[in-house]
């Protein structure tokens, strides 16, 4: 009896919606995900994990055997419409049922329309678009910055806030460019969360254009300084619980941090990315990345030390041919009797 009133317990805790309070104590996203194996095919791993957090959000994994990008994904319902936010790195139904899935937690609530929009044009947050795309009451959201502007109305990009009425549940949309000139996070009245995308999480935080995400980090800090913020919700999660990160492209994450961020993180943002050099900075539990800086340094470099071989290769080759036409021109001595 008590091993079966303790498993009830714990269910209970697991199942049990979250407040605002930081994200202290454990949530249904921060209890262990399936971590994935350094060799997938020994055993199945099921593709597409569920977590409820209360009545109508869910959060979505692809698990890290089916792909090495393993990225959350986001439902939201309201009274009169869906919100799914992402739609992760897989597009074959037979691997990945997404679609599938979505629609069948979005049918208990009733036969509500889906929407269906991204963080950001990055393959591993659109992949899945094309199993929505023949649904009956399902709208896609196009992923190119025109698209983007234009659905939520953005007339001054990136400045400004748009707001989706989900029934009794306002989003507010916010652009957020830098790891890519298409992001935005969406912050969800509702529960006080915030789903930050690939714009801040437990990983690397890759910046495609370091001035914009410095501005991204000021407004978004701006706009969340006097509300409330139950959590910051990433798109990926790429470090252990010491902080230490995984192996890029690992199938395997044992000890996987919690996916929560906080408040107080997305605060500090602005002020840690001044310690950014342009190339690899750590500042606190952030790790910055200019991903395409450091593949052209290391083009760079490897144009130089190819030319430094091939400069050493001539000076070797001009060396032995002087010392071999000296060695024709000297004189050849005779010997006296």
């Amino acid at each position: 009896m008590r091993v079966f009133m303790l498993a009830v317990a714990i269910a209970v805790v697991l199942a049990a919606p979250a407040h605002a309070d930081g994200g202290q104590s454990l949530k249904p996203w921060n209890a262990p995900w399936d971590e994935g194996a350094d060799n997938c095919a020994q055993r199945a791993h099921k593709p597409l994990e569920i977590r409820r957090y209360d009545e109508g959000t869910y959060v979505l994994r692809e698990n890290l055997c089916a792909t090495w990008e393993a990225p959350f994904m986001y439902l939201l319902i309201g009274e009169k419409k869906a919100l799914l936010i992402d739609t992760g790195d897989v597009a074959e139904p037979q691997k990945m049922p997404l679609a599938q899935t979505v629609a069948g937690l979005v049918t208990q609530h009733g036969a509500l329309p889906l929407l269906v929009v991204h963080t950001h044009r990055h393959l591993d947050h659109r992949a899945g678009d094309p199993q929505f795309a023949n649904r009956n009451n399902v709208v896609v959201v196009g992923y190119d910055l025109d698209s983007v502007r234009r659905f939520y109305g953005f007339h001054d990009w990136p400045n400004g806030v748009a707001h989706l009425d989900l029934g009794n549940r306002i989003v507010d949309v916010m652009p957020t460019p830098g790891h890519n000139e298409t992001h935005v996070v969406f912050y969800d009245r509702k529960t006080s969360l915030l789903f930050s995308g690939d714009f801040m999480l437990p990983g690397r935080m890759l910046v495609d254009d370091p001035a914009a995400e410095a501005e991204s980090a000021r407004r978004v800090a701006d706009f969340i300084r006097s509300r409330s913020v139950a959590a910051v919700l990433g798109g990926r999660g790429e470090m252990n619980s010491t902080g230490e990160l995984f192996d890029w492209e690992s199938t395997w994450h044992p000890h996987e941090h919690a996916l929560a961020m906080k408040k107080e993180d997305l605060l500090a943002l602005p002020q840690a990315f001044q310690s950014f050099n342009g190339f690899y900075s750590e500042s606190g539990k952030f790790t910055f990345i200019d991903s395409m800086r450091n593949l052209l340094a290391v083009g760079a470099g490897a144009i130089l030390l190819l030319l430094g071989v091939a400069y050493g290769l001539i000076r070797l080759f001009r060396r032995r041919r002087s010392n071999k036409l000296q060695s024709q021109r000297s004189p050849v001595s005779t010997g006296s009797g």
